[in-house]
């Protein structure tokens, strides 16, 4: 996996209150529908983010991500929560219990070739800020291999690239690696 994609821009955070909003944008060369599956079934969630299981595709449908990339001990991450918008090739957003906040996939109309899709976590607290940049950063390289047919290899994932992006992130304020 390279240093950086061109079609992830760096990761912004925003503070309101207690609360953290990390945006993402990413300019994909892939249709809408095709980038709405990767985001938005459990087929796609897989192939560069999570287990989605259950996942109702539907507002107030149940959804549970169980992260397939583990930390030092083997440990996944699991969260449950609600659907929470559903505009089919759209929007897609999730509200997980914990520290995962509500997840917003959030799919803009074709630009000649490229899908546009905005990205937004909203969380409270500070003390995961830096890891969620450089988490959602880390799985977004990972969309990008999926989209172009090369799905995560779980069982190779290290923190390598994380530490990488986390260091990134903390350097320049939380602004990203250029």
């Amino acid at each position: 996996m390279s240093d950086t994609h061109p079609v992830i821009e760096r990761g912004e955070a925003e503070t309101e209150g207690d609360r953290r909003i990390l945006r993402f944008t990413l300019r994909l060369p892939h249709s809408v529908s095709r980038v709405w599956a990767a985001v938005a079934s459990s087929e796609g969630l897989r192939d560069w983010l999570a287990a989605a299981e259950p996942f109702e595709p539907r507002i107030g449908g149940a959804i549970t991500l169980r992260w397939l990339n583990t930390d030092q001990d083997g440990n996944a991450t699991v969260a449950s929560g609600t659907v929470t918008a559903w505009d089919i090739e759209r929007v897609a957003e999730y509200t997980l219990e914990g520290v995962h906040g509500r997840i917003r996939f959030h799919l803009e109309p074709p630009r000649g070739d490229h899908a546009v899709l905005r990205f937004t976590n909203e969380f409270r607290g500070d003390a995961l800020l830096l890891d969620c940049l450089a988490g959602w950063h880390n799985h977004f390289e990972y969309l990008v291999e999926a989209l172009d047919g090369r799905p995560a290899d779980w069982s190779a994932w290290t923190l390598t690239r994380w530490q990488e992006l986390r260091d990134g992130y903390a350097s320049d304020g939380g602004r990203g690696p250029g």
